[in-house]
C-alpha cells in the first residue's frame, strides 16, 4: 500500500465522511473515492459500510486501523527531522505546463517554491489545449495546470488552484456582442471551435457542451489547435466560444468582447501530474500549494 494510500485511509477511518476526509488532505473526493476501492480490491473485502447517511469501518477496516495508524505515526516522527534536511537539499528543475498567461495562477506558489528550495529551478513550458496530456506524458512537463475534470487512469489530479464561471468569447460584430450577458441555451444558435487534435469528449463537454439545456446540438466548426488559432476564428465571428473567467484577465484580445453567462458552469483549474514520476521536486511544489487555496 502507498503511503497516499494510507494517508487516505487514516483519514476517513477517523473522519468517516468522504468530503471532509478530501479537505482534510486537499485532495478530491474522487481521489479518496479511488485509493479506497483500489485498496479493498487488493484486499478482497469492505474496509467500509456506505450508506446514504453515515460511512462506517467493517471489522476488517477496524483491525486493519488499528495496525496501521500507530505505524504510521513512527514513520512520521522518526523521518520528520529527515525530510526537513532533504527539503533543503532539493535541487534541480522542475517543469510546469501552462496556457499561457494563465501561469499567472501560480505566482504565489512559485514565490514559497522558491523561498524554500531555493537550490531549484522553475521552468515553463506551453501546453495547448488541443493536446492538454501530451507534454505530461511524454516527460517534457513535470507537472501542468489544466481545466478539471481530468479522469485519465495514469494521472494525478491535485489541489484545486481557480474556480470561477465561464464566459463567452465573441467577436465584437457578432450578434450577441450587443448582449449585455447570454445563456448556455444561446449556444445552439452559433457554432464553436472543434479540436484539430482528437481530445477527451469529457474533457471538452466540461467547456463546450455538446448539447444545450433543453437538448439541442451544440455545432462544432472551424477547427483549431492554439488559442491563438481560437481568437482569430472568434474575432472573425465565424464561431463563439466559452471560455474560462481567466481569459478575459489575460487575453484583451482585438475584435472579440468577453460576456458573463448567466447560468454559467464553474471553470475549475488544478495542477496534474504523471502519477508514476511523482518525484520529489513534483512533491515539494505540491506541498507549496497545499494549504494555501
Amino acid at each position: 500500500m502507498e503511503l497516499r494510500d494510507i494517508e487516505i485511509f487514516l483519514a476517513l477511518a477517523e473522519e468517516l465522511h468522504f468530503g471532509r476526509s478530501a479537505e482534510r488532505l486537499h485532495v478530491t473526493q474522487a481521489r479518496v473515492s479511488q485509493s479506497i476501492a483500489k485498496q479493498e480490491r487488493r484486499i478482497g473485502g469492505a474496509l467500509f459500510r456506505r450508506t446514504s447517511r453515515r460511512v462506517e469501518l467493517t471489522s476488517i477496516g477496524a483491525r486493519l486501523y488499528a495496525e496501521l495508524k500507530p505505524a504510521y505515526q513512527q514513520i512520521l516522527d522518526g523521518t520528520r527531522s529527515a525530510a526537513a534536511e532533504a527539503a533543503r537539499g532539493i535541487h534541480g528543475t522542475l517543469k510546469i505546463g501552462t496556457m499561457g498567461a494563465l501561469a499567472q495562477i501560480l505566482t504565489a506558489a512559485n514565490a514559497r517554491f522558491r523561498g524554500h528550495h531555493p537550490g531549484a529551478e522553475l521552468d515553463f513550458v506551453e501546453v495547448q489545449p488541443t493536446t492538454p496530456f501530451a507534454g505530461l506524458r511524454s516527460g517534457e512537463v513535470d507537472l501542468a495546470l489544466l481545466w478539471l475534470p481530468v479522469r485519465e487512469s495514469d494521472l494525478t489530479v491535485g489541489p484545486v488552484l481557480s474556480e470561477r464561471p465561464l464566459v463567452c468569447l465573441v467577436g465584437s460584430e457578432h450578434p450577441l456582442a450587443k448582449r449585455d450577458s447570454v445563456c448556455m441555451e444561446d449556444f445552439g444558435d452559433y457554432e464553436v471551435p472543434s479540436s484539430q487534435h482528437p481530445i477527451p469528449a469529457y474533457w471538452e463537454e466540461a467547456l463546450i457542451p455538446f448539447h444545450t439545456p433543453s437538448g439541442r446540438p451544440i455545432r462544432r466548426g472551424a477547427k483549431v489547435a492554439t488559442w491563438q488559432e481560437t481568437l482569430n476564428a472568434v474575432s472573425a465571428g465565424r464561431v463563439v466560444q466559452a471560455i474560462q473567467a481567466e481569459a478575459a484577465d489575460y487575453y484583451p484580445w482585438p475584435g472579440v468582447k468577453y460576456l458573463p453567462i448567466d447560468d454559467a458552469p464553474i471553470g475549475r483549474w488544478a495542477l496534474v501530474w504523471r502519477t508514476n514520476a511523482e518525484s520529489p521536486l513534483v512533491r515539494a511544489y505540491v506541498e507549496s500549494v497545499e494549504g494555501h487555496v
